[in-house]
């Protein structure tokens, strides 16, 4: 059979529509529904959004820093982290975080599984699938790193 580039098949809509399937039980997942919740109240905090780019910009120049290769100083350390701590004392901008820090583990956990499909032919099994939670746990547990609100300077 020749397919024409662009042409879709009744696979392809069979993949559509289970993929919109999983993004709308995504959207119907009650705890999903309060990380949206404060994502959006975070988008209508101008105090919120100050206190999350204050510490976005110190992380980045932190980063960018060891990226170059130069040693952060304990000062410098010390600096982002009062700013992450002001930061995350503002109860909105502290929430942000933490969905952020959700959609990220969730993200991962379903871009893992889908290539585990890839790699291995078949559905993941159980233990896979815990390896796949455990993976992002453990990179949200990584201690002897700065952590820059979802990136880390190790």
């Amino acid at each position: 059979m020749t397919m024409i580039i662009g042409e879709s098949t009744t696979n392809d809509a069979d993949y559509k529509t289970k993929v919109k399937e999983l993004c709308q039980s995504l959207l119907d997942d009650p705890a999903l529904k309060e990380v949206f919740e404060s994502i959006d109240k975070f988008m209508e905090d101008d105090d919120a959004k100050e206190l999350f780019s204050k510490m976005q910009s110190k992380g980045e120049s932190l980063q960018m820093k060891q990226q170059s290769g130069m040693e952060l100083t304990a000062g410098e350390v010390e600096e982002y982290n009062k700013v992450r701590d002001e930061m995350m004392e503002n109860s909105v901008a502290g929430a942000f975080v933490g969905a952020q820090e959700s959609i990220q583990s969730i993200h991962q956990v379903i871009g893992k599984s889908i290539s585990l499909v890839f790699e291995n032919g078949r559905v993941p099994t159980e233990e896979e699938f815990d390896s796949c939670l455990l993976y992002t746990s453990d990179a949200a547990d990584e201690e002897d790193s700065v952590d820059l609100g979802g990136r880390r300077i190790i």
